[in-house]
Formats: C-alpha cells, structure tokens, sequence
C-alpha cells in the first residue's frame, strides 16, 4: 500500500483543510466541491483526509458495509443479526471520470436472473463508498448518466440497480468530494446544489511558501516513509480532535437568534430552495464543536456563510462564484442576537491546528499550495487575470454612437462593446446518427434512451432486450429438454438493446469582428446571440471553440473547451474594426476542426459563422469573395454541418451570408430567426436546412 501525503504537513489553504475537517466532524454537512487551477494539489489534500477518519464498525463479511448496531434489512447479503461485529479503516472510494454504469452501482448477472432465478449482484463503487468517502476527481468531466445516480444516491441514500424488472437495492451513504478546475467547464446546477460546501484554491505567489513546497515534496518523494512518520505526532492529535469534536456536536445548541441570522443570510442572497438554510446551520453547528464550543456564535454563521452559499449564488453558467462580504456582515448585524459565551478556556477560532497553519501550499506535485491568505473564497469579482477582465461596461448614450478608439490600437480598431441580453435559441443539430459523448444536442446511438432494436452482445451484457431475448431462445425449448415453466436460456440467446439518445458536439464558432460588424448597437446584438448560443451549447453538453477575424488575419481566441463561461469572457473583450478577411476565418476554423478530428473523432462538429458575408481583405491575394467561397468549399467537402448567422442590417441587403451558406452546405439564419419565439424562424435545425437546399438543388437540376 502506498504511502499518503499526511494532511497536517499540508500547508496553507486553510479553507480547503477546515472544509474537509468539518464534514469529517459532521458528514451531515453534505460534502465539498474544491475548485481551483491546476497542480494546486486539491487531490493530495483530499487524499489524506482519509487516514484521519475514525474506523468504521461493519457485520462481518458484508460486502456493503452494514452498522453491526442497526443492519440494513434489506441489504442483498443480509439480514444479519444485531452483534459487535468488526472494525475496518474508514475507505476513500475514487470514481474515476471515464467510469461505466455498472462499475459505479454494480452489475447483476441477467442471465442467471432469468435461467435460473437467482440475484447474482457485485457490488459497484457506491456499495464501497458506504459510510466512507467517495471521490471524484474532474467531477466537472463527468458523464450525464453517472451525475444521475450520483444525484438519487446522494438524495435517497441508497442505490438501486434495475434490469428488466429484476431489482437490488443496497444502503448509500457517503461523504461526496469532489476537485474541478473551472477552466474546462461547470458542473451542471443539481449536483452543485449537492456539494455542502465549495472552497477556492490557487497557487501562492510568495517566494518563500513556494519554496516550503518544493521542500516538503521533494522530502517525501524521496522517503515517503520517513517523511510521514515525521507527522505522526500531529496526525494523532489531529485524530483525537476530530474524534472529541464528533462526541462534542450532539451537545451544540443552535439558538433560535442564530438560526434567525441564518435564514437571514439566505434570504438576503436569494439562494434557491431550503438546503442552504440546512447546510449553513449544520456547518455552524460543527464550526463550535470543532472550536470546543456548545454555542454557536455569529462569527460561525459568517464562517458557514462564506463556505455554503458561494456556489449557490450563481444564476447562469456566466457568473462566476462568489458571495459579497460587506452585504453578509450587514445582514448578520442587522439580525445579531445575544452570543452564547464560548468560556475562558475555549478556543474562538476554528481554523485547523498543525505545524502547516500559515505556511505555504499542500506540497503536492507541481503545488503552489495557498495564497497568503490561505486561499479562501475571494470576494465578488475576484477572479480572471487581468489580461481576460472584459472591458468595463460605457455609460449608457442617449443615441448610437461610435465606440471609442482603444488605446494603442491599430488603424480602424475600436474598444470591445458589452453583449445584449442573451435569449432562447432554436435547436441547431448535427444530421444523421453519431456515436460521441453523451449530450443533448443530435441524434446518436448512446448507453440511455429509447430502444431502437437489438444485437448480438459484444463482451458483458449491460442492456437486454428481453423480447429479442425470449425470441431467440423459444424455438429451441424442445430440444434442451425443457419439461418445467421456466425459460431455458443460454447465452447465444441473450440480445443487447440498442438504443439511441442524444449526444453533444463541438460547436465552433468563427465570429467576424472587422469594421463593417463594428457599429456599437450591432455589436452588441451579435454578441448577444453569440452568448445565447454559448448558453445554449452549456446545457446541452457541447465542447465549444471561438475563432475571430478581422484585419487582415484570423486567430484562435478560444480552443476548443467545456469552458464555455472562458468562451464569453473571450468574447466579451472582443474589439472590432479592419477588413473584413473572411477566407482566413474560414482557413483557420477547418485547421481546428481538423486537428479535433484527430483528438477526438467520435465527436462531431457544428460550424457557426456569424458574419454579414462581406469579404474585403486577407494576406493572400486575388478576389476575397472567391477565396472565400473556396474555402467554403473546403468544409462542405468534409460533410462539416454549418450554420450562417446573417448579421446584415439595413433597408438594402444583399443577401452575402445566405451565399456563403449555400457553398458551406449549410443555412443561414437572420438575429430574428435564432430566437426560439421568433414567429419569423423558418429554419428548426441545420438538417432542416439542408434538405431545403438540396431540394433547391434538384429543382435548378430539373
């Protein structure tokens, strides 16, 4: 077994190590999501919490973990008789991204289900994962499929597996934890709300704690041994905390006053639902037993605040977490009550102790451990680099008038302009069937949804087809000799259900930003329908990509990602001005598809143009319009399904976009038409589309 980095030689992120205490104080609290970039070492600090969990009493011989006090009467290796049973060391269960269904809530053998009647169940990760801790690393990453039985789970506190009407249920309960890095996408809003509490970590900037980093890893690469035992003693003491505060809790009164400032707070920040109000009152709760306290006082309702509503605030995948401190501490004060005292002898601060406290980052690989201030949820609009903060929102003018010029840019060049409201789009899909990660954009054949027929299983049977099933297998009854009711069953009878689903693509956008795009009020009407396409392409599970031209040249502003919040932000600091080089937008969007092709071949693509169709310039020479036809061409060839959103405005139009959408193979769409209420669409999707235009083509034939 190999050796874990011990958590109290994790150094800074005090709020990361005083989540992860508290729900080992109290699992009530619900879990916690850490968020933060990469080689932060959110991983190795959650790892090594697992050592410091009291063990677990178990029946002996359980496979899922039954509480010898009081067994689970439905438990698949039960009943089992109330007795001392035995003790086991608390698990941390990992589920990995790329994990099936059946690995996470296990696999019944359908074919002795139905040969012979008997329910033979292995127990998946969720079993394991009972009283213990379960881990997700990437949770953003996961399957749709997985995030649903995560939900039922997490809600029910058991798992239930079905197969063609044969049935196990088994107990559930976990500790859920889980590591993101925002940069490659949000997790979806139902399993944010499940995480009781989020905590943000980015690497220090001092010198010297990354220096204290570098040394302690490189100490227990070396030895890990040896440098663990050199933490021995502060684990123990960091045990026993853990163990006098859980004997502490059920001691800690939660006054009226308090629970009055608490239900303050999440009604002040207009949070959805009541698990807010829960969550914050049972962190506050574990906040004073973790400080030694029976009472719990406002600073640990601020505390529980800060930890359990950030995630909460969000109202679209565009807003980045974070929670306003001075509204907080003005709504505690205008509702503060009478504080219990905490004593003489107690301790008020309920950061973690250990030898780390204010040191640098956990010291784990490539870790630049905390911030200064250890690495807590900064305030309201923390967050971007510099070089990605859009640029601040103008006055609001009276009349359209040019923007101004940026400064120190080049000749035509003007500021970026802030986006339109965005609205309901329509469906724009991908023709034909595929086969790429699970969405909810084009038609695939998928795991989930509606059957469509049957095959021949190819390895483990995952989804029978019990008619195709009990087809194959009835005409040879007579000659197996059945003589009882039962169905005899082998297993070249067994059929696999094919089903099909919906899938999500990659979606690229190609976003013109020369002169002839920048008049103010139309830039931000096309950033507009940019962003509610972007809105759309987060719910329904798309990578996206952005590509812009203008001047005399294109680039890549955003390679393809699951971010699609770091594609708004590209966005919105868009400048416009210059010519207009629309063969290289269209150059550089099929050099990206390209290359994804090969990342990712299963994936398919959704070309988006938003252009007015005018092409007035680019590097190589001769006519701008041919050059972008044929390049046009180029991804027609390629079978590269297209959209064209026609930017055009004005009393006299002439209809460009609409000609750049034939030679892509696609359809155009006007701002109007993409509104999903817009009485003017005539175009539901891009097959649509098509087919309208290759009517059109057999009729110019005829």
């Amino acid at each position: 077994m190999s050796t874990r980095y011990p958590f109290t030689a994790v150094v800074g992120m005090d709020d990361l190590r005083l989540a992860l205490l508290l729900n080992a104080v109290s699992p009530a609290v619900g879990g916690v999501l850490v968020r933060g970039e990469k080689g932060t070492a959110k991983s190795t600090a959650v790892r090594a919490l697992a050592e410091l969990l009291p063990a677990v009493p178990v029946v002996a011989g359980c496979r899922f973990s039954c509480d010898p006090a009081s067994p689970d009467p439905g438990c698949p290796d039960g009943p089992h008789e109330a007795g001392p049973g035995a003790e086991r060391p608390a698990r941390m269960v990992e589920l990995p991204v790329g994990a099936s269904e059946d690995r996470l809530v296990g696999s019944l053998d359908i074919e002795k289900a139905l040969a012979e009647g008997v329910k033979a169940f292995e127990p998946g990760l969720l079993a394991d994962a009972h009283r213990g801790i379960l881990y997700v690393d990437e949770v953003n990453l996961l399957s749709d499929h997985l995030i649903d039985h995560l939900l039922d789970a997490a809600a029910m506190g058991s798992s239930y597996v079905e197969r063609e009407g044969v049935s196990v249920r088994h107990a559930a309960r976990f500790l859920l934890v889980g590591t993101m890095n925002p940069e490659e996408g949000e997790l979806r809003p139902q399993l944010l709300d499940r995480f009781g509490l989020t905590v943000e970590v980015a690497a220090s900037r001092e010198p010297e704690q990354r220096v204290e980093v570098v040394r302690r890893r490189l100490a227990f690469e070396d030895d890990p041994a040896a440098f663990a035992a050199r933490w021995t003693g502060e684990e123990s003491a960091l045990r026993g905390r853990i163990a006098a505060a859980r004997a502490l809790l059920p001691q800690v009164v939660l006054g009226d006053a308090v629970l009055l400032q608490i239900a303050a707070t999440c009604a002040a920040f207009e949070v959805d639902g009541m698990r807010a109000d829960i969550v914050m009152a049972r962190t506050a709760t574990a906040l004073a037993a973790w400080a030694g306290r029976t009472g719990v006082t406002s600073e640990d309702v601020r505390q529980a605040a800060l930890l359990a509503l950030p995630h909460r605030r969000r109202r679209s995948p565009f807003d980045a977490p974070g929670l306003d401190e001075d509204k907080l501490d003005e709504t505690l004060e205008r509702f503060k009550g009478e504080e219990p005292e905490s004593g003489p002898d107690k301790d008020p601060d309920p950061e973690p102790d250990g030898p780390g406290d204010g040191g640098p980052g956990d010291g784990g690989p490539g870790d630049g451990g905390g911030g200064p201030d250890g690495g807590g949820i900064p305030p309201q609009g923390d967050g971007p680099a510099p070089e990605d903060v859009p640029a601040p929102e103008e006055a609001p003018e009276p009349e359209p008038a040019p923007a101004p010029r940026k400064a120190g840019a080049g000749s035509g060049e003007r500021a970026a302009v802030k986006a339109a409201e965005p609205f309901r789009t329509k469906v724009l899909s991908v023709p034909g069937l595929g086969e790429g990660a699970a969405g909810r954009r084009s038609r695939a054949r998928t795991e989930h949804g509606r059957t469509t027929g049957s095959t021949r299983p190819r390895g483990a049977l995952t989804k029978l087809h019990l008619a195709a099933t009990v087809q194959a297998a009835a005409p040879h009854q007579r000659a197996r000799g059945r003589t009882g009711p039962g169905l005899v069953v082998r297993r070249d009878d067994l059929r696999q259900a094919t089903r099909e689903g919906r899938e999500g693509n990659l979606v690229l956008f190609a976003v013109d930003a020369s002169g002839s795009m920048a008049a103010r009020q139309r830039m931000s009407a096309v950033k507009g329908a940019v962003l509610s396409l972007l809105l759309d392409a987060y719910q329904r599970r798309d990578k996206v990509g952005l590509v812009t031209f203008r001047g005399r040249d294109a680039e890549v502003a955003l390679p393809p990602t699951s971010s699609v919040d770091a594609a708004a932000a590209r966005l919105e600091q868009l400048p416009t001005g210059g010519r207009t080089p629309l063969s290289a937008g269209l150059l550089k969007a099929h050099d990206v598809l390209r290359v994804e092709r090969l990342r990712d071949p299963s994936r398919r693509p959704l070309l988006v143009v938003v252009t007015d169709g005018r092409a007035t310039g680019g590097r190589a020479g001769g006519d701008p319009v041919a050059l972008a036809a044929r390049a046009a061409r180029l991804h027609a060839a390629e079978g590269t399904a297209s959209v064209v959103v026609d930017c055009e405005t004005g009393p006299v139009r002439l209809g460009l976009a609409g000609q750049l959408a034939r030679e892509l193979g696609g359809t155009a769409v006007t701002l109007d038409e993409l509104r999903a209420d817009s009485i003017a669409g005539l175009v539901r999707d891009v097959q649509a589309g098509q087919t309208g235009h290759a009517a059109q083509t057999a009729r110019r034939a005829a």
